[in-house]
Order: C-alpha cells, then sequence, then structure tokens
C-alpha cells in the first residue's frame, strides 16, 4: 500500500502532537518542557503544510497559476523565535521550581515511596 505525502506529513504531525501531549501529562519537569516543544514543533509543521509548498512559484508577484504564499513561512520563522524564548523561560521556572521546592515534580509534591522502596 503506498502512502501519500500528505497522509505522511498529517500521520507525522499526529504522532508528534501525540507524543507532545504525553509528555506534557508527566509529573516531572522536564519531559513537561519536552512536551512543550514537541507541540510547539507539530503546530510549525502544521502551519508550513497549510501554506502548501510549490515548485517554480513566483515569491509574490502574480505570474502564473502557481504563486507561494510568504505568509506561512514569516509566521513559522516567528514562532520558531517565539518558541525558544518561551522554551528558556519554562527551563528557567522549572530550575528555580526545583531549586525552591527540592524536586522537580510539577506539583511541588516529593516523590512518594513505593511497596519496593520501603515505603508502606
Amino acid at each position: 500500500m503506498l502512502f501519500s505525502m500528505e497522509a505522511l506529513v498529517a500521520s507525522g504531525i499526529g504522532i508528534v502532537t501525540a507524543t507532545g501531549i504525553y509528555l506534557l501529562l508527566r509529573g516531572r519537569s522536564f519531559p513537561v518542557v519536552l512536551g512543550l516543544s514537541l507541540i510547539g514543533y507539530a503546530v510549525n509543521v502544521f502551519i508550513f503544510a497549510m501554506g502548501r509548498l510549490w515548485t517554480n512559484a513566483a515569491p509574490i508577484v502574480d505570474r502564473g497559476p502557481n504563486v507561494a504564499d510568504p505568509l506561512p513561512q514569516a509566521l513559522v520563522l516567528t514562532a520558531i523565535v517565539i518558541g525558544f524564548a518561551t522554551t528558556g523561560f519554562v527551563i528557567e521556572l522549572a530550575l528555580r521550581s526545583r531549586h525552591d521546592n527540592g524536586t522537580d515534580q510539577v506539583d511541588g509534591k516529593p516523590d512518594q515511596p513505593g511497596p519496593q522502596e520501603g515505603g508502606r
């Protein structure tokens, strides 16, 4: 069975989004940061794919039936810059939370030892 490029891109975006959501639901701060980054990447690829990729098309000037739209590329470039700044900020918040609480749990509560670790 042969897949089309659209199906592969849509599947890839879905897998990256699902992985990002899974990591967001973890209890530690580092997987949450990775999940936010993955969701940001998935949104960027989604926006870029919505702009349609044309070959041999004029960037803005209308010289034929295929004209490339520069707006999705500009949006993705801006989103990448904002994503880097947001990721740096969230990492700093996670480090500060670890310093203040002594744990990297998102809710600030220490890990509860299980029965195998000597807890009751």
